[in-house]
Parts: C-alpha cells; structure tokens; sequence
C-alpha cells in the first residue's frame, strides 16, 4: 500500500507545484499592468513620446505572457484532468488572466492617446491632478489585486471592490468638468479626455473582476 502512496503523493506535488507556478504568473501579470499603466499616466501627463511608444510596445510582451499562461494552464487540465477545487481553481485562473490581459489594452489606449497628441498635451493643466489622481488609484488597485492573488485574502479582495469607488468617483467628476458650459478647451479634448477617463475606469473595473474571481475561488461565493 505504501509503494502504491509513494508514487500518488509525487504526482500530487509537482500538480501542486504547477499550481503554484500558475498563481505566481498572475501576480507577474499583475506587476507587469501596475507598471504599464504608471508608465501610460506619466507619458499622458508630460507628452513624453518615447514613454509612450515604450508603454505601446510592452502591451505586446503582455499578450503573449497571457498566451503563454493561458496554453500552460489549458496543458495542465489536459494532463492532469483535475477535477473539484482544482479544475475551479484553474478555469478561474483563465478567466483572471483575461482580465489581467485587458488591463494592459487599456495601458496601452492611455498610451495611444499620448502619442496621438504630441507634441500637445493631451490633458489641460487644470485636469493634471485629476488624471494623476486616476493613475495613483489605477496602481493601488492593481498591486493589492496581486496581493489577493498570491494570499487568496478574501478580506483584501473585498476591500478592492471598496478602492474601485474611488475611481468611480474621479470618473464622475471628471464627466462633471467636460460637460460644464465653462469648459473651453472644444470638443476634440473633450473626446480624448472622455476616453482617457472611460480607460480608467474599465482598467480598475477589470482589477475588480480578478479579485472577485479570487473570493469566489475560496469561498465558493460571489461577491456583490
């Protein structure tokens, strides 16, 4: 009997071990958005072109980093045909790195938007704190998102949910300002700074997605 265990409790380890490697891709991916979209902001607010081409190149890198996770995983359900908590585990793992994926196209549009308007700024003086503000919450979503990845803290993953409000907020405030009769910087801005915002938005509501997914992974709930 014990012969029979040995070899059963190996394969456990190393399915164990895939696992693992698994979670830790979603953080890098996680890692990899945070500083593509700090790197998007910083290339927005200052008309800085190569930053920006910088930013548009790595979205590529993101890509296929998703790819790559996404044909492992499918590999390991292949091989391994897990069922119960695991196979849970591993079509959530799926689902996160798509979000995880859209996050870096929305890096990538902040960064489009740049390039677009140089040598212009694309965000008028008086919205720089606005928009640095947008950037500042867009990198603290998406670092305790990798949190909740690597600690499965279903705590830290609702608390996420309470950060997206924050860029709501900015969101809403922002629309506030565009549509004001006082606004006088013409439509075609308006337009820019519309979509930079709704980029925004969509980048945090993406990194609330992964973290539900999270909770729902350790609890077997969805979180509302």
């Amino acid at each position: 009997m014990l012969e029979y265990l040995r070899p059963m409790a190996l394969i456990r380890s190393v399915f164990q071990d895939e696992l693992d490697g698994v979670s830790q891709s979603l953080v890098d991916l996680t890692e990899m958005v945070s500083l593509s979209i700090a790197k998007a902001t910083e290339a927005v607010l200052t008309a800085d072109l190569a930053l920006a081409e910088e930013v548009i190149a790595t979205d590529d890198q993101i890509d296929n980093y998703q790819h790559e996770l996404d044909a492992r995983i499918i590999d390991i359900i292949a091989r391994q045909q897990p069922v119960a908590s695991d196979l849970r585990a591993l079509v959530t793992a799926l689902r996160m790195s798509a979000d995880l994926e859209r996050m870096g196209d929305m890096s990538h549009h902040v960064a489009k938007i740049a390039r677009l308007r140089h040598p212009d700024a694309a965000v008028p003086t008086e919205l720089i704190q606005m928009f640095q503000a947008m950037g500042n919450a867009a990198e603290k979503i998406t670092n305790k998102t990798g949190l909740v990845i690597a600690t499965r803290n279903t705590e830290m993953a609702l608390e996420v949910e309470r950060d997206d409000d924050e860029m709501d907020k900015l969101h809403r405030q922002l629309i506030s300002t565009l549509v004001d009769p006082n606004w006088k910087h013409g439509v075609e801005p308006a337009i820019d700074l519309t979509l930079l915002g709704r980029y925004y938005e969509r980048y945090a509501d993406h990194a609330v997605s992964v973290s539900r997914r999270v909770y729902f992974l350790v609890t077997g709930k969805y979180a509302y």
